[in-house]
């Protein structure tokens, strides 16, 4: 369990990076975003999701 909320707090570190890194780029992008089909957003969460799952497996082995 203690794993699972370190891997949640290294989502908020790294979302936290992104905002106060590029906090224009972040607002362009996320109105991008609003601009596509429900569809094609949730497509994108999926192939990240994917993607994320197949990243863990290979560094967790």
């Amino acid at each position: 369990m203690a794993e699972l909320w370190a891997a949640l707090c290294l989502v908020a570190v790294i979302e936290g990076l992104f905002l106060f890194a590029a906090p224009g780029a972040w607002k362009r992008a996320a109105a991008q975003l609003l601009n596509l089909p429900d569809e094609h957003v949730r497509r994108i969460g999926g192939v990240v999701l994917i993607l994320g799952l197949l990243s863990l497996w290979l560094v967790r082995g």
